[in-house]
């Protein structure tokens, strides 16, 4: 059974374009997601048209979702309304509250690595905070 791969593409993209989910494209065109991420991974000109197809028709599901929102809100339903003001208003946003300490200890260095830093000094690689001072 030979199918026509350039057909069936462009059956994918066709219905990427109007609902953004690649399972339900798959189905409905007959091909496994398998294929699909196959074709993906082999023809990237493909793969640019299916994010396009994607992304246009995500938005156009955005653009449905937030009128049913705005619908919502006209009809006084709290839930709507508290969704849109968290995340539309900063004053009603969710704050977290952070509190606590910082501690600072200062160990000494061992023995070696103060030399290592002393040679480093001398060499003019770095300069330590009590020679910024003089």
């Amino acid at each position: 059974m030979s199918r026509n791969i350039d057909k069936d593409k462009k059956a994918i993209l066709t219905r990427l374009s109007k609902m953004p989910i690649v399972e339900i494209a798959c189905k409905q065109v007959g091909i496994p997601r398998s294929t699909y991420y196959r074709w993906r991974k082999a023809d990237k000109n493909f793969a640019n048209a299916c994010d396009e197809a994607i992304e246009r028709s995500a938005d156009v599901v955005n653009d449905i979702a937030e009128s049913q929102l705005i619908a919502a809100i006209k009809n006084k339903d709290m839930r709507a309304i508290t969704f849109w003001l968290k995340h539309r208003h900063a004053a009603y946003r969710n704050k977290l509250e952070l509190s606590g300490k910082v501690e600072t200890k200062h160990e000494l260095l061992p023995a070696e690595m103060l030399e290592r830093l002393d040679s480093y000094r001398r060499a003019g690689l770095i300069e330590l905070e009590e020679d910024a001072h003089e």
